[in-house]
């Protein structure tokens, strides 16, 4: 798609019909916010329960490359509003997840019951500006050494292309590697127009972790629609009005990427396993929405 990069319409040989679990190889941004609390409420179901203290929660974003998965190379990036509080611990919630690809839309809607959208990923080097968008999809979160990597996400809606942030990688230099993990990520997810069901599923993730400066996320100028004639620009709203449009939740999302950073995790050599989602719509009924103050703990 010229400068805008390109979009897998298609799937690896091995594809979604193996799993699950399904298997994703490449690297990733983990990147923490201090939420305002009244908006990730605005992107959470009602029945569940959000942690927060002082009026904010924990959110922010999972933005990765990878090299290998059932839909062959893509990029992604999920929009973390808030935690959820599912005793004895707690499970994050995706309120927008970005893909270049068909095939992981597809799938991420169908079975996994995420809010999942085609993205375009372009990306260029700041060091060397006057150089255009590169002319593929995104082949690397990470930039060269000495040099700062900015990526442009737009979200496809029918023939448009709308701006949803600009991302600002500053770490660079070294090829150092943080010591190996293991963790495990719960997470709901459903209730969408694709999968009404709420669900819960888990990602077993195998990398290595190391603390970078935290990436610069920023709304788009007003001048660069210029260089995208089906591009529009996301307006304000009001967050007292009522979330009843896909608009008002898309802002909801771009003002969770907008708020303030607190750590940012670099995942290298990431091999991330996804089961396959249990449906809690049963239990979810029998519960009252509740926040969890995290001061009475």
């Amino acid at each position: 798609m010229g400068e805008s990069g390109t979009i897998s319409n298609s799937s690896s040989p091995s594809g979604y019909a193996l799993g699950p679990p399904w298997l994703f190889r490449g690297r990733a941004l983990y990147q923490l916010h201090l939420v305002k609390a009244d908006i990730a409420r605005a992107l959470i179901p009602k029945e569940l329960k959000l942690v927060e203290a002082f009026g904010y929660t924990l959110g922010g974003l999972f933005l990765a490359h990878y090299d290998d998965s059932p839909a062959g190379e893509f990029d992604e990036l999920v929009v973390i509003p808030g935690i959820i509080w599912n005793p004895p611990t707690s499970c994050a919630w995706a309120s927008r997840v970005l893909v270049n690809s068909h095939e992981a839309c597809r799938h991420g809607r169908k079975e996994i019951g995420l809010p999942s959208q085609v993205a375009i990923f372009s990306k260029r080097d700041t060091a060397a500006s006057e150089q255009p968008l590169c002319k593929c999809r995104t082949s690397s979160i990470h930039p060269k050494p000495k040099e700062q990597s900015e990526i442009q996400v737009l979200e496809m809606e029918d023939s448009s292309q709308i701006f949803i942030c600009n991302i600002s990688l500053p770490f660079a230099g070294d090829n150092r590697m943080g010591p190996q993990i293991r963790i495990s990520l719960p997470s709901f997810s459903g209730q969408t127009i694709y999968n009404p069901r709420l669900l819960k599923y888990s990602c077993q993730v195998d990398c290595r972790v190391r603390a970078v400066e935290a990436a610069k996320i920023s709304r788009p100028r007003t001048t660069q629609l210029n260089k995208f004639p089906n591009a529009t620009e996301v307006k304000k709203i009001n967050f007292d009005d009522r979330l009843t449009t896909e608009n008002e939740e898309r802002e909801r999302s771009i003002e969770v990427l907008l708020s303030k950073p607190i750590l940012a995790l670099e995942f290298s050599l990431l091999k991330m396993q996804v089961e396959a989602p249990t449906d809690v719509t049963t239990q979810s009924r029998s519960k009252k929405n509740q926040v969890v103050d995290l001061r009475t703990c």
